[in-house]
């Protein structure tokens, strides 16, 4: 763990209230969703957007491309979508010189910093799963050879919570691949008011660009490199813990709410990015390192879609973030004592 700089931090905390300003520009409210689709870029995640049609997400995501000087790409996702019309495919070409046909592998539509993944569970398995390798590795696999993807490489994928029939519900190893899932509500009176206000102006708005592709590689590693004390660590692993069932030899520590409501719990993946989050959240604010605040507000993007709840919280209308909240209210918070305190310190160098 290295130490952050003051003029590091500041740099982040700037770009941060710049990009949030430009951004403004064109987007009327939604903060919480901006702020958590930020988190997931420096933190070098990936976001599942659940929300109903109308609501700006495409807007919402090429706006933030064109704030971040990245490449923007959206594919459609449809039942007769192949992975190939994803990833790309190999294709037979004649030099024009010699006559000479060779294979030459044409890029796809996923070869950009951003995608869209619109209305991925409308596309069969066999085609999500073109995104898990793309996802996790940052690189496509065609005719036996793999194909680096840009970076930074950010998936943002949408779904309809509404209609759900001829769709195909992602699997759990798919779902746990993205960090956060963000819920987009209604907009408020207000918004909704300056939303039409603006819509019946026709200028074309300028979005100035905030950030370079490498400005933000630098700053998800600083992300990565930040330090965080123990006692915040050991909150979160309490937290995703909370969630499971207790291995063999081991009390049963879950509260209530989880015993009554939840059939499997959360895994590994939930506490690496519930601390990377926290991390994440922290240096765009401007502190110095995560506290027990930073990893509660994490809490229900990243717990969100790794709790499944079972057939009892159907019955009662209990949804997972019902469950996620009362799961923060019981699992208890160490105080920052002195040692811990010097930790911090410590780590910070």
């Amino acid at each position: 763990m290295s130490e952050i700089k003051p003029e590091e931090l500041q740099r982040i905390s700037e770009a941060h209230d710049r990009l949030r300003a430009e951004i403004g520009k064109i987007i009327v409210g939604q903060e919480d969703v901006i702020e958590e689709m930020l988190v997931c870029i420096f933190s070098r995640g990936h976001a599942l957007v659940v929300g109903v049609p109308g609501l700006a997400k495409t807007l919402l995501i090429s706006t933030i491309a064109r704030t971040l000087s990245l490449d923007f790409s959206r594919i459609q996702f449809t039942p007769d979508l192949m992975p190939s019309d994803i990833t790309g495919t190999e294709v037979f070409q004649e030099d024009k010189t010699t006559g000479q046909r060779s294979l030459c592998f044409i890029h796809g539509p996923i070869f950009a910093n951003v995608i869209l993944a619109d209305e991925i569970n409308r596309t069969p398995p066999k085609t999500q799963a073109a995104l898990l390798e793309a996802m996790q590795e940052g690189q496509v696999t065609a005719g036996g050879q793999m194909h680096s993807l840009p970076s930074p490489f950010f998936v943002l994928a949408t779904q309809n919570p509404i209609e759900q029939e001829g769709t195909y519900a992602l699997p759990e190893a798919q779902l746990d691949r993205f960090m956060y899932q963000i819920r987009i509500g209604y907009p408020s009176a207000e918004e909704e008011l300056e939303i039409v206000r603006r819509s019946s102006f026709k200028g074309e708005v300028e979005i100035n660009p905030v950030l370079s592709a490498g400005e933000i590689l630098s700053m998800q590693q600083l992300v990565r490199h930040a330090p965080v004390a123990d006692h915040v660590i050991r909150y979160a692993l309490r937290l995703v813990r909370a969630t499971r069932q207790p291995g063999e030899g081991e009390e049963d520590h879950r509260p209530q709410v989880v015993k009554d409501y939840v059939g499997w719990g959360a895994g590994p993946r939930a506490s690496e990015n519930l601390i990377l989050a926290a991390k994440a959240s922290a240096i765009l604010s401007g502190s110095t390192h995560a506290d027990i605040g930073h990893v509660q507000r994490a809490a229900l993007p990243v717990l969100r879609h790794r709790v499944l709840t079972n057939f009892n919280a159907e019955a009662d209308q209990i949804k997972p973030d019902d469950v996620i909240r009362r799961l923060i209210e019981a699992v208890p918070v160490e105080d920052e004592s002195p040692e811990s305190l010097k930790e911090v310190d410590r780590l910070m160098g």
